[in-house]
């Protein structure tokens, strides 16, 4: 049995004053995945001897990031998918174990007027063909803050914000996609009818107070893993972030 997590913590350096040692050793997981560290190498450091540390940080300074920390030694490790324009970003870091693939991403933010989706809707096309490269070896968990809701039920006012970054019909149908070439949101598998779950919150108008919030983070398996998962939680009840962490116990 294995427990994974995925945490985008919106500045790795601000989080650790927040409580992130805590929370990351009470957790115990087998992989913790990081989404917008926000640093370079040497900027901050965690203290986890039990684990191997995996780093890719975008070029630009404070900016996106993503990190992996595993218990066993991956077989290896792969920063990026091979296109200069997304890889410089650090948004994609993949762990290659025995039986899986673990990759963590931070899918890019459309932005507002949508000003970023050109750039978002190539780098989905590529991710997903990425993935399917990968499954064509062994199957992949897909892990992190993949800044879209897909459905109506995974934000607490869709209508309003409808055509929003995040929210827009091109990106729900690129997630769509994605899901369609081969891989299970593992929250709605489970849970296909719960309503009020989800992991990020506006830093404005008490949004986390009152649990007026979005699903954006997710773990996607491989269809092959559908009937190994064992429980996907949104643990929302962890603060140090706009998002909280989300979690999966997959039996492999």
């Amino acid at each position: 049995m294995l427990k994974l997590v995925s945490w985008n913590v919106n500045g790795l350096r601000a989080c650790l004053q927040k409580g992130f040692l805590d929370f990351f050793t009470a957790a115990d997981a087998d992989v913790f995945c990081l989404q917008e560290t926000k640093m370079q190498p040497g900027q901050a450091s965690v203290d986890a001897p039990d684990y191997h540390q995996y780093w890719f940080s975008a070029i630009k300074k404070g900016y996106s990031g993503t990190a992996l920390f595993c218990k066993e030694e991956p077989l290896s490790v792969t920063n990026g998918i091979g296109i200069a324009e997304f890889d410089e970003e650090g948004r994609v870091l993949t762990a290659e174990f025995e039986r899986f693939f673990m990759v963590t991403v931070y899918t890019p933010n459309a932005q507002p007027e949508l000003k970023r989706l050109d750039y978002r809707t190539r780098f989905e096309h590529a991710f997903r063909a990425y993935l399917q490269a990968l499954h064509e070896k062994k199957p992949v968990i897909v892990c992190g803050d993949m800044n879209v809701a897909h459905e109506e039920i995974d934000l607490k006012n869709p209508g309003p914000n409808r055509g929003n970054p995040g929210f827009s019909d091109e990106e729900r149908a690129l997630f769509t996609e994605l899901l369609s070439s081969g891989m299970t949101d593992t929250f709605r598998y489970k849970y296909p009818d719960r309503k009020d779950a989800y992991s990020w919150w506006s830093y404005r108008a008490n949004a986390r107070a009152n649990n007026v919030g979005w699903r954006i983070d997710y773990f996607l398996v491989s269809d092959d893993l559908q009937e190994r998962i064992v429980e996907p939680s949104i643990l929302a009840d962890v603060y140090g972030s706009d998002h909280c962490p989300v979690a999966l116990t997959i039996d492999l």
